[in-house]
């Protein structure tokens, strides 16, 4: 659940119905990859401290029945921070800007853009959030045995950026994807000394030219 219009991903809400159903399916895939590819799934699952993204983990953890499955979240894997003005709308963040002389007015579709930052205590931008989780995950593989799957959940938006830093995706095409809910992408760090990750299965949700992006 989400409050409408709002960018910000800061929000308290757990999930929905669907929401859990989404997750509990989010697990076969993880284990026919898994399997696919003679990989174990890592026993911790990592994910974001929004609950949302830590009750889809938790749903995940309890489906592998295994009893030393844990989770482990952090706001390193959040979605991008508004700072002071989370959870209020765009409508309600521009106006707070315009009322405010110290700021100017944001750029046209700042919300999508992928540099903009707004002036706020705790904000940053998009691309700043991806760099945040693509330090974290680079970190993560180095507690992952060769044989190991590591299943990290978080926010759609700032693991794409992340998938900009981790070289698989080309900036201008960032704000063209999206990512489907509970489906897994899967990420392979590269054999060689190259900084470019393999995307190795998983699609990404290619939007409609309508869409309104992130």
């Amino acid at each position: 659940m989400q409050r409408p219009l709002a960018p910000s991903a800061y929000q308290p809400f757990p999930l929905t119905s669907l929401g859990e159903k989404q997750a509990a399916e989010a697990l076969l895939p993880l284990q026919n990859f898994a399997q696919s590819q003679s990989l174990k799934i890592h026993n911790t699952i990592f994910c974001s401290t929004l609950l949302r993204a830590w009750q889809t983990a938790d749903i995940i953890r309890q489906g592998l029945k295994d009893p030393d499955a844990s989770l482990e979240d952090s706001i390193e894997l959040a979605e991008r921070s508004v700072g002071s003005v989370a959870n209020l709308t765009t409508k309600e963040i521009e106006e707070v800007l315009l009322q405010d002389p110290r700021y100017e007015k944001p750029p046209e579709h700042w919300k999508a853009n992928s540099h903009y930052c707004l002036p706020f205590p705790g904000a940053e931008s998009l691309l700043q959030a991806g760099q945040r989780v693509a330090d974290y995950i680079k970190r993560l593989v180095n507690r992952l045995a060769d044989n190991e799957l590591g299943v990290v959940v978080g926010h759609g938006a700032s693991i794409r950026h992340a998938a900009f830093y981790l070289g698989m995706l080309e900036q201008d095409s960032i704000q063209k994807l999206s990512m489907y809910h509970c489906k897994p992408v899967f990420f392979k760090v590269p054999e060689s000394d190259s900084d470019c990750w393999i995307h190795e299965a998983g699609d990404w949700k290619v939007r409609a030219q309508s869409e309104q992006p992130d």
